[in-house]
This record gives structure tokens, sequence and C-alpha cells, in this order.
């Protein structure tokens, strides 16, 4: 199959895949013309954006930065939530130590953190 070669020709993908969206749903026939160019576009698009535009795994520290915003959380609030001092949250949120498995079961269970995450896989 084609591959997308440049960044014009990814533009021009995106604006056919916004054409075909309206066109295609939950219930259109997986043979209809416009689900299977909208199905090929689509994979063109996401192959190109691997390469050209890799999301990376977030670290635990922005993962907790965000969940503390998310539920409004102060630093002192979190230790208190994860039954850990607020000067041990501080050194895991500064990089200056690492939770251990017992805060991290903690974080995963009580914040919604991907296990991977917290392990830093």
């Amino acid at each position: 199959m084609a591959q997308i070669k440049n960044e014009t020709a990814y533009r021009v993908a995106l604006q056919r895949i916004d054409e075909l969206l309206p066109l295609v749903d939950d219930t259109t026939p997986t043979n209809d013309k416009n689900y299977i160019e909208l199905d090929m576009i689509a994979d063109l698009v996401e192959e190109y954006e691997m390469e050209h535009y890799p999301i990376s795994t977030p670290s635990l520290v922005d993962t907790l930065k965000l969940r503390m915003y998310e539920m409004g959380l102060t630093q002192a609030k979190l230790a208190e939530l994860l039954g850990i001092s607020a000067a041990r949250i501080s050194e895991i949120i500064s990089c200056k130590g690492e939770p251990s498995l017992k805060t991290g079961r903690e974080m995963c269970r009580k914040l919604n953190i991907d296990p991977a995450i917290v392990l830093g896989l």
C-alpha cells in the first residue's frame, strides 16, 4: 500500500477524512466505498503520525501533577490520600525519590494511574 510521504499529503489526507466522516457511521456496511476509503486513509494517517508525531509515555511526575489538577489536590492532600508524608510526596514529585511498592499500588488504585507509568515502563 502507498504511504504518506510529506506534510502536504498528510494535510490533504486529514481533509479527506473530515469529508468522509459525515458519510460513515456505525451502521455503514463495511463494503461501502466511503467506509473502505476512510479506513484506508485513516491507516495511512496513523502510520505517518506514529513516525512524525510520536506520543511518548507520560512520566509519573507529569501524571501525578495532572491528577492533582484534575482532583483539585494539593501536595499535602495527595500525601494524605496516599497515606504518606508530605515530605515523601515532595521527594517523588521533585524526582528525588521513587514511590515504594505500597505507595505505587495506592497511586494505581486511588488515582487511576496505569501501573506501567508508576513503574516507569
